[in-house]
């Protein structure tokens, strides 16, 4: 029986799995830091929208299927090393994900009240992770440095009225302080043109549906050069079309009584966080296209202007984080790989795997995981099927008494049925689809009322 560790319970570990286990003959144990599983789709996703939560339930047919295992409560690095992880499987897939925010390294970028798109994204999602994050809602302006979907979730759960997230299932202590929030000017500031944002067209024409609130453009911004005529026009780039339309839609409203105000920035780069115990405000530098089509790069002019705000979000590319005894290339915050499979000098290391944003890097949505993930299986049983001396592995029954003898609380899948019903009755009670358990000593506790009634 091949016996196989899937670290990381996010959608690329789901749909590895899945793929896996479909195959044949095959034991998965599918290992989380965190108690609770599904990574991205449980604190990753706006809290208002629900339609993306949903791929959960395809995850939870998964982890039905006969050789499944879910260890929740062990991070690996940290927990047991990779060696011992090895010592009980055939073979290691790494599905971390990307977990940290790339930097804009500037000046002042590390003054109070300016925090990374993650951190916020995760307080408002219930991530025991940032629970403790102090975010400064009494400011009245806010930047946010990005052009991409993130960005406009960060931007949204800013500008919509309180009342229209009460029915979602963002967390509790969000809610309380966005009801008391005070932000009435939001700057969404991109270093390219209105031709290359990277928000869907349906994240941006959210953004002009939200009540009380207006999305301001500057008509002589969506002026184009001609490389990004070319590729407004190109037919397989149709996203870009969608979203130049929506962009004059916005240029042609009046903001007149709005509660809120978003403004669209482009050709912008941050170059500087000025402020003495707290941001003050981020000076600009206007920029100019260079380049081909879809070749273009943005380059500063010298042009340099102030936007005086208290609270700022940088959203400008995701990083995977190092696993002690695995290969990390750091510039590109990935594990370097051919396909999926790990290298180290250049050389495939034996039973050693990765999939999802840990092995590309953080791009495509939820789904664009699958065939990401089934390249990676596929790779790892050619590699398996094609040896005729597997030596016998134990997999979870040396893994367990392990974890158990340091001391370790680790939760199966039965365990996070129970906090996923518990977690529905909550919300139920208060009129949302979920009120999620935000502290980690919260889930074992309803673990263990469950397992007491």
């Amino acid at each position: 029986m091949l016996k196989l560790a899937i670290v990381g319970s996010g959608p690329s570990g789901f749909y590895v799995a899945e793929a896996l286990l479909k195959s044949g003959s095959v034991e998965v144990n599918m290992l989380e830091r965190l108690p609770v599983p599904y990574g991205l789709v449980r604190y990753g996703v706006a809290p208002d929208h629900p339609k993306l939560k949903l791929p959960a339930l395809a995850f939870a047919r998964t982890a039905a299927l006969p050789g499944f295992r879910f260890i929740g409560g062990v991070t690996v690095g940290r927990d047991m090393s990779v060696g011992e992880l090895r010592e009980a499987y055939h073979g290691i897939v790494f599905c971390g994900g990307a977990e940290t925010d790339r930097e804009l390294g500037v000046p002042g970028e590390g003054l109070p009240g300016s925090h990374a798109a993650t951190e916020f994204v995760g307080w408002y999602n219930g991530h025991p992770d940032y629970l403790e994050r102090r975010f400064d809602l009494t400011q009245e302006c806010v930047v946010i440095i990005g052009h991409g979907n993130v960005a406009a979730d960060v931007c949204r759960i800013l500008a919509k009225p309180v009342d229209d997230l009460r029915q979602t299932d963002i967390a509790e202590h969000a809610l309380d302080a966005l009801a008391e929030s005070r932000v009435r000017e939001i700057h969404l500031v991109g270093r390219r043109g209105p031709a290359q944002v990277k928000f869907t067209d349906k994240e941006l024409r959210e953004l002009g549906e939200i009540s009380q609130a207006s999305v301001s453009v500057e008509p002589g911004c969506l002026d184009l050069n001609p490389a990004s005529v070319a590729e407004v026009n190109d037919p397989r780039e149709q996203a870009a079309g969608w979203n130049m339309q929506l962009l004059r839609e916005f240029a042609a409203r009046s903001s007149a009584d709005a509660r809120r105000r978003i403004f669209l920035r482009f050709l912008e780069s941050p170059r500087e966080l000025y402020g003495t115990d707290h941001l003050e405000g981020v000076v600009l530098e206007k920029n100019i296209l260079d380049g081909p089509p879809f070749g273009q790069t943005a380059r500063g002019t010298g042009r340099l202007l102030r936007l005086d705000c208290g609270l700022l979000f940088r959203s400008v590319g995701y990083m995977g984080v190092a696993i002690p005894g695995v290969p990390f290339d750091a510039r590109r915050g990935i594990i370097p790989n051919a396909q999926g499979r790990v290298l180290h000098d250049g050389q495939a290391l034996a039973g050693i795997y990765c999939a999802g944003w840990i092995k590309r890097g953080p791009s495509g949505i939820i789904g664009t995981n699958r065939a990401d993930a089934i390249e990676t299986a596929a790779h790892l049983l050619s590699d398996f099927t094609s040896r005729d001396d597997l030596p016998a592995k134990p997999g979870a029954s040396a893994l367990l008494p392990l974890l158990a003898s340091r001391g370790l609380r680790c939760t199966d899948f039965q365990d996070w049925l129970k906090v996923d019903a518990a977690e529905i009755a909550r919300g139920a009670a208060v009129g949302k689809p979920r009120e999620k358990f935000v502290r980690i000593k919260d889930v074992f506790d309803s673990i263990s009322d469950q397992a007491a009634a």
